[in-house]
């Protein structure tokens, strides 16, 4: 339909231009021309003052001096005996030419009308399902290998899901090995996961094994301002679908149209619920879609209808979690095949130290890594490269243009001495892997602390020394300078023990007086909820002690840490000041009054390019304790 709409522009538009040309080329003299009655005209021929004439069917055209003039003759003047007689030399014109050529000069207004409109109804349905035209078309597109075929092979990290959908696969390829028994192949599967986890190419990954046409879509492709067009939408991406059956349809983000019916402003009518309902009837109504999957992905399944998650609709739902370090060491053996690795790279030490890295994450770190490399003029990618790029990703990016003045720098060096000092001494901490007093992101300095094993609990003195390493920073500048000179670094530390803590009393149930009861829903302001059941003002009032006294508690462990180590502190606080950035070696090596780097080291080999912007590369290149875990960065 589009294809012809396209040629019969073309065609119109060829007519119009040719009317055009045929206009203006025949009809240019006479338009130049200047008209004279015949009666004149018959006098000037026997006066001897009219030369070079063209007949033209009723017009004759003549030159008088040195003017072109036109007249237009009697349909029984003899025009030709009279310029015969004077011996004026005759031209004449072919009367078919004259005739086509006014019937296309009568036909020019309704071919540009034509054209006009056909022009504008092509720009307006700009291609399939779009346009005022094309409103219930499916906006779904089809997928070849001209996009590029994707295979299990470039999707890892994911294997549990990958066994769950392999199933799917095999039937596409044999599906009388299954109908045969009876058996048939579920009518969707839903992918549930983290945002960058890859069940979009979890996806496409299936229909590139199976070697099937796969169609894709965005949930908020159905949703328009006009009733019944998601409805409309639906029905037609079903029909292509069964045209091109064994088939696979991919509706990204389902939560747009698939959220829990009667929770909108339309009630039954709205836009949204129509899709829903049109879109459940199609995945299983009375009439069946054989051969047609559907796969959908959401990382909010909690806001979808029960009736979507129903067997026979979505019957399998696949969980695609944040990979662990074996599944995060595949997926950068993927992502660095097209990069050129240097012989110092380990990718098990860098899938140790980022635990809680999705697949796009890592893409993220292997793609800063190699622009930092090229940046400095490398040839390889170093693991140089991979730290800085690590720690940009983990802290952001370093802000050495901001200005501080000397005493800024030394209460941020005390601050993050604190923090430092206080995760070495608690053994529930994570390990410190770096300290800095270098401006990075939105904060003056600040502390990492990594896992050594990713970490799939919280237990309850794992959570007091959390918050107590928190509160380090501000129990080191009231210890240092007086609660009077306290700044206002700490606010951040203060709202994640905050959080921590009302997360331990009203979630967790590790409170005694509280006790094993869930108050998340009902505190008004927690995380953003602002409804669920009421509580009396006596335990609102519990609540809140509780969470004081658990942040009062760390703050008093670290205040008392740092006192009893003060003297560690100290030159940890100098040390910071001097070399600005220090990993968790570089930090023990301070604390026991040892200079940073051991003087027993080679010097750091040269990379043949500039250096590194962290201090002594050296030996921050030789921590190979593989320290990982969820980022915590502590803002001054």
């Amino acid at each position: 339909m589009g294809n012809a709409r396209n040629i019969a522009f073309w065609v119109v538009l060829f007519l119009l231009i040719l009317a055009l040309f045929n206009l203006f080329s025949g009809s240019g003299s006479t338009l130049q021309s200047r008209e004279m009655r015949y009666s004149e005209f018959v006098e000037a021929v026997e006066a001897g003052q009219v030369s070079d004439v063209t007949i033209d069917g009723e017009q004759v055209r003549f030159r008088r001096g040195e003017t072109d003039y036109v007249a237009i003759k009697p349909e029984d003047a003899e025009v030709t005996d009279l310029l015969l007689a004077n011996d004026i030399p005759i031209r004449a014109e072919q009367q078919e030419q004259s005739g086509f050529q006014a019937f296309l000069l009568s036909l020019l207004p309704f071919l540009l009308l034509i054209g006009v409109w056909i022009y504008f109804m092509n720009r307006m349905q700009g291609g399939r399902g779009g346009g005022a035209m094309g409103f219930g078309k499916s906006r779904a597109k089809l997928l070849t290998e001209k996009q590029g075929r994707v295979t299990f092979d470039d999707v890892a990290g994911i294997d549990e899901a990958k066994e769950e959908l392999e199933e799917i696969v095999e039937f596409l390829r044999n599906p009388q090995k299954f109908s045969r028994l009876g058996g048939k192949i579920p009518t969707g599967a839903l992918l549930v996961g983290p945002p960058g986890t890859g069940k979009t190419l979890l996806a496409r990954a299936i229909a590139g094994e199976a070697g099937v046409p796969f169609f894709t879509i965005s949930g908020s492709d159905f949703v328009e301002m006009f009733v019944g067009v998601g409805a409309s939408r639906v029905r037609d991406m079903f029909e292509q679908a069964k045209k091109n059956a064994p088939c696979i349809v991919f509706i990204d983000e389902i939560d747009a149209v698939g959220r829990h019916r009667g929770a909108g402003y339309g009630g039954g009518n709205d836009e949204r619920e129509q899709t829903l309902n049109q879109l459940l009837v199609e995945m299983d109504g009375f009439e069946a879609n054989e051969g047609v999957i559907i796969i959908a992905a959401t990382n909010r399944k909690d806001v979808l209808d029960p009736a979507l998650l129903r067997p026979g609709r979505f019957d399998r739902q696949v969980t695609v979690p944040n990979p662990d370090i074996k599944g995060r060491e595949k997926i950068l053996n993927v992502h660095a095949r097209k990069v050129p690795l240097g012989p110092d790279v380990d990718l098990r030490i860098i899938a140790r130290g980022t635990p809680g890295f999705s697949g796009a994450d890592l893409a993220n770190l292997v793609n800063e890594a190699a622009l930092m490399a090229a940046r400095v003029g490398r040839l390889f990618v170093s693991m140089v490269d991979f730290e800085s790029a690590k720690d940009k990703v983990m802290m952001g990016a370093e802000r050495r243009s901001m200005v501080l003045t000397d005493d800024q720098k030394e209460k941020t060096a005390y601050h993050e001495a604190g923090h430092a000092i206080v995760g070495m001494m608690l053994p529930k901490c994570d390990p410190v892997y770096k300290a800095t007093i270098i401006p990075r992101g939105g904060a003056l300095g600040m502390v990492m602390s990594l896992p050594e094993i990713d970490k799939l609990q919280l237990f309850k003195d794992e959570a007091e020394q959390r918050i107590a390493m928190t509160m380090a920073g501000k129990a080191a500048e009231i210890f240092k300078y007086g609660e009077d000179s306290v700044s206002s670094g700490p606010v951040g530390d203060i709202q994640q023990a905050s959080q921590l803590a009302r997360s331990m009393v009203m979630r967790y149930g590790m409170s005694d007086k509280v006790g094993n009861i869930d108050y998340a829903e009902a505190h008004e302001g927690y995380q953003g909820n602002t409804g669920g059941f009421s509580v009396s003002a006596t335990t609102k009032e519990l609540i809140e002690e509780e969470v004081k006294r658990f942040i009062d508690e760390g703050y008093e462990r670290a205040y008392n840490l740092i006192k009893d180590h003060e003297v560690e502190f100290e030159r940890l606080a100098q040390g910071l000041l001097e070399y600005e950035t220090l990993t968790g070696d570089e930090i023990k090596r301070v604390m026991a009054g040892e200079p940073p780097q051991d003087p027993d080291d080679d010097e750091p080999e040269d990379t043949g390019s500039a250096p590194s912007v962290t201090a002594i590369p050296k030996t921050r290149k030789k921590r190979s304790d593989g320290s990982s875990g969820d980022p915590e960065p502590k803002p001054i």
